[in-house]
């Protein structure tokens, strides 16, 4: 009786007959000639002189990640929108109101503030007005312009933030008051680490007391020791003026700084709950003035000072960041402005701090989606972690933290560099590990790469054909540097490999490598003349750091 199911082919014929005949001829070689092995030894050696990052550069795109519906959106945005129309923004510098009045705000006509002054409404047509005319798209300069960086889009991009008032000392890995001497240090280390995109002043340094002093050094310690995009804060609006004049001198005289400003300013011009701060904006208008970009960050806390439901959370959140975008267009329309609405958790038990949890990873790739929703550029704050320690809490809580803002779009992504407990310490291994991570992200982000050569059906015959397998495949080796990220840190030799080379963890992996760069990474980005008229100009509040902790090879 014949059986009616058909019997498969004699093994590979079907293939034999679907496979080019090149591809026969090269699996023969492969298994008996030698060109293989010297062409496999040639790319080894190339493989040495490849950039071990090209896989994963900074600048991938994000967004594929959306927590909210369209409809949520858009009732984020109503409630944002009615909030400022209806509610308003206290607490109004005089300066400002008229400036907010001009650009078609109004007084409110019951709510006023604690001196008597009235609330300031922003209309929807005014909010609408502000987001018309902001900037979408701008460069953030670096010295170096190789290294600048565009915002905007859904280009992400890990960088620093913060102001850790205390360092994960390097030596005796215990936290100490941080130091001018620090923030040289992560200045330098930092602009080794090919995937930190720009570098904001990490800590405060303590040693340093007059506020004026303490912001020309640390201006002074970023353009010295990195030629990427920089940012810093202005503690008081007068002290924007004389550090444009060092910036004008490291530039190339005067007004060049503003011709092509390499550091951007971070201020908090709001106070939650929905209200203006007069300092922070009196920065803004000196900022402007001088062409400075502005990053204009909202840090609301949830339960604290904004809502604790995460909707109403977001709903003010964003209303008080446009209306720092409306505050920035009503000043100067088009003026670059990173719209970092940072939303910030807080444990409801005790009132800590809590930058590592699942809301701060929900809420700020929430905001991340929202600001692309309205295409302005975004920041958001990312990679918080609680832990003291470089342990499992630590890559537990930045992994999950940085890996949501960045698959939602967040175009810079702050705090996701060195930064440890709850944003009180800064880590130079953390620098380190951190750097190591973003490429991975990068590499997610990137995604997967779906053309003819890529779905290899040549390569796959070739290999079912011949050897077997794809080991030493023109595909395999043109895929290896191309597809695939190698890390340095991260150890994946078996135990025995492991134990015997030392037994050392990550933490400890990344104390040698954090030594090796602050010992032999000493960047001279001012030119010995530039240097002397800055010290010429400021030498009375320009401070000495003291010796640095790793000295030079």
């Amino acid at each position: 009786m014949t059986n009616s199911v058909s019997q498969p082919p004699p093994r590979n014929s079907a293939l034999k007959a679907a496979a080019p005949a090149e591809a026969r001829k090269k699996g023969r070689d492969r298994r008996t000639g030698s060109a293989g092995r010297t062409g496999r030894a040639g790319r080894l050696a190339q493989r040495t002189q490849t950039d071990a990052h090209a896989p994963c550069p900074p600048g991938q795109r994000g967004g594929l990640y959306r927590p909210l519906s369209q409809d949520e959106l858009q009732a984020i945005f109503d409630t944002a929108l009615d909030l400022l129309a209806k509610l308003g923004m206290g607490e109004v510098p005089a300066r400002l109101r008229d400036d907010l009045l001009a650009y078609g705000g109004a007084l409110h006509p019951t709510a006023r503030d604690a001196d008597g002054q009235p609330r300031v409404l922003l209309s929807h047509a005014c909010v609408e007005r502000a987001i018309h005319q902001a900037a979408k798209r701008f460069v953030l300069h670096g010295r170096d312009p190789a290294r600048s960086i565009e915002v905007g889009g859904q280009q992400v991009y890990f960088g620093t933030g913060g102001a850790a008032v205390q360092t994960l000392d390097l030596q005796t890995s215990k936290y100490r008051p941080a130091t001018l001497r620090d923030l040289h240090d992560f200045t330098r280390l930092q602009d080794a680490l090919t995937n930190v995109a720009w570098f904001t002043r990490c800590c405060i340094a303590t040693d340093v007391e007059d506020p004026l002093a303490l912001d020309l050094n640390t201006a002074y310690a970023l353009i010295r020791n990195t030629s990427k995009p920089t940012a810093t804060a202005f503690t008081l609006a007068e002290h924007v003026a004389p550090i444009v004049d060092m910036l004008d001198l490291a530039a190339g005289g005067p007004g060049a700084f503003a011709a092509r400003p390499f550091m951007k300013a971070h201020i908090s011009p709001v106070i939650s709950p929905m209200r203006f701060g007069e300092d922070a904006v009196e920065v803004v208008y000196a900022c402007i003035a001088h062409n400075i970009p502005v990053s204009c960050i909202t840090a609301a806390q949830a339960g604290a000072t904004a809502p604790a439901t995460l909707a109403g959370f977001l709903a003010q959140s964003l209303a008080e960041t446009l209306a720092s975008l409306v505050m920035v267009q009503a000043i100067k329309p088009g003026h670059p402005m990173v719209f970092s609405n940072w939303p910030l958790v807080i444990d409801l038990r005790s009132g800590a701090f809590a930058g590592g949890g699942g809301e701060t990873a929900l809420l700020n790739a929430a905001s991340a989606q929202l600001s692309n929703w309205l295409g302005l550029p975004s920041g958001v704050a990312c990679s918080m972690t609680d832990a003291k320690a470089l342990d499992a809490q630590y890559g537990a809580e930045k992994g999950l933290t940085s890996l949501a803002a960045a698959l939602a779009g967040g175009n810079l992504i702050y705090e996701s560099s060195g930064m440890t407990a709850a944003l009180l310490g800064a880590s130079f291994e953390a620098f380190v590990l951190d750097d190591e991570m973003h490429a991975h992200t990068y590499r997610i982000l990137r995604g997967i790469e779906v053309r003819p050569d890529t779905l290899g059906f040549e390569a796959i015959c070739e290999a079912v054909l011949g050897e077997g397998h794809f080991l030493g495949g023109a595909q395999t080796y043109a895929a290896m540097e191309r597809d695939y990220f190698y890390p340095t840190l991260a150890d994946r030799e078996e135990p025995r490999t492991w134990a015997n080379q030392g037994g050392l963890d990550a933490w400890q992996r990344a104390k040698v490598k954090a030594q090796q760069i602050l010992a032999s990474h000493q960047p001279t980005y001012l030119e010995p003349a530039q240097d002397q008229a800055i010290r010429a100009r400021f030498g009375d509040l320009l401070v000495a750091p003291e010796a640095p902790a790793v000295a030079p090879i």
